[in-house]
């Protein structure tokens, strides 16, 4: 596949209001041009015509399920149903960030797959609320339809409304070590591209930090950029003060999808010390605690500040799918090598929710 289909985080608004939106169950969407339509009683797909070269898109919106699970638990259970069931897929889901949709708690994930000799990116997109969930699954072996799959996906609305959730945040008035340990990592996309941004900060027990980020762009360069930088941090109450000691960029060429081809240029990384107020944020309708970071100025390593008002002047961080698993892979060749073996303190879970049992209208190619 030629290049990564990244689903921003405008899920599910109205980006087109003079479009005439089509409807199925709780889903109401504009048709993209030119495709086929299939309606069964658990769905409806919509696919591209055969174009006599192998190149396919399809997406399906499968008919919502009663579900008093969690959101991140539907997604999980969807993306097992829905995407393991269907496809050989490489490695866990890329998550983006939760966004909040008239009430609905949506979820993304993409992963790249194998059917057979065809590779490609598939993507699920997960919605609850109102005691359901609805979901969407795209699958494509090529960027040629980039532009439709991204309409589609910006035309996506709710026709419902969902009852406020509980989606209030609990604070750690005491931040220590161990709910520090890990992995934290920070996934953000570039609006209509196919380009992200990736960071990831691994802290160890030995008073030591590593920290990652990818960034990929189709706005402002052509290269794949790896920023990579190493040393020691302090957390004396609520003050994270991280000190770099070494650091290095390479830029590598571009080899389809979201992989690195060769290795252009490698130069030294600007290093910054910075003291950050810190606190943990646990957000009960997610069930997930975010690290939040807060300083008085941007920050190289961290990027622009968050969106989220209920964080001035912050960056918020989250556990990565597989907690003690770094998920931005280095190319081979790099010099970029990690050190340490990153392992976050266990930490509790909530009791387990019932789960509706979800039916795949995905056939053939989807």
């Amino acid at each position: 596949m030629k290049s990564t289909l990244i689903i921003t985080a405008l899920f599910f608004l109205i980006m087109n209001t003079y479009a005439q939106k089509q409807s199925f169950d709780l889903v109401k969407y504009n048709m993209p041009k030119g495709w086929d339509k299939t309606v069964t009683e658990n769905g409806v797909q919509l696919s591209t015509n055969d174009d006599g070269k192998g190149n396919y898109a399809a997406t399906v919106i499968v008919r919502s399920v009663a579900s008093n699970a969690t959101a991140n638990e539907n997604f999980k259970n969807s993306w097992q149903s829905l995407v393991l069931g269907t496809v050989k897929v490489n490695g866990e889901p890329s998550m983006s960030d939760m966004a909040i949709e008239k009430g609905w708690e949506v979820l993304s994930g993409q992963a790249n797959y194998t059917d057979g000799a065809t590779k490609g990116l598939v993507t699920l997109i997960t919605a609850t609320g109102n005691g359901k969930m609805a979901n969407v699954v795209i699958m494509t072996n090529t960027n040629k339809y980039q532009e439709e799959i991204i309409a589609f996906v910006n035309s996506l609305e709710l026709n419902e409304t969902a009852t406020a959730q509980n989606n209030s945040t609990t604070e750690s008035s005491n931040a220590n070590q161990n709910s520090l340990l890990g992995i934290w990592g920070q996934y953000e996309n570039e609006a209509n591209t196919a380009g992200y941004n990736w960071r990831e900060y691994y802290f160890y027990n030995n008073g030591s930090y590593e920290f990652l980020q990818k960034n990929i762009s189709y706005l402002y360069q052509n290269d794949i950029v790896f920023s990579y930088e190493k040393g020691s941090y302090t957390l004396s109450g609520n003050k994270l003060t991280i000190s770099p000691q070494s650091g290095i960029v390479e830029s590598w060429s571009k080899a389809g999808s979201d992989k690195a081809g060769k290795l252009l240029k490698t130069e030294k990384r600007p290093l910054e010390n910075i003291t950050y107020n810190i606190s943990f944020h646990y957000f009960s309708g997610i069930q997930k605690t975010n690290l939040v970071l807060q300083s008085s100025k941007h920050t190289l390593r961290d990027g622009a500040f968050t969106t989220n008002s209920n964080f001035k002047n912050s960056w918020l961080y989250d556990r990565p799918y597989n907690a003690n698993k770094p998920q931005i892979e280095l190319p081979a060749g790099s010099k970029i090598k990690l050190v340490g073996k990153p392992t976050a303190a266990s930490t509790s879970s909530s009791p387990n929710a019932s789960t509706a049992s979800v039916q795949s209208v995905v056939t053939g190619k989807i």
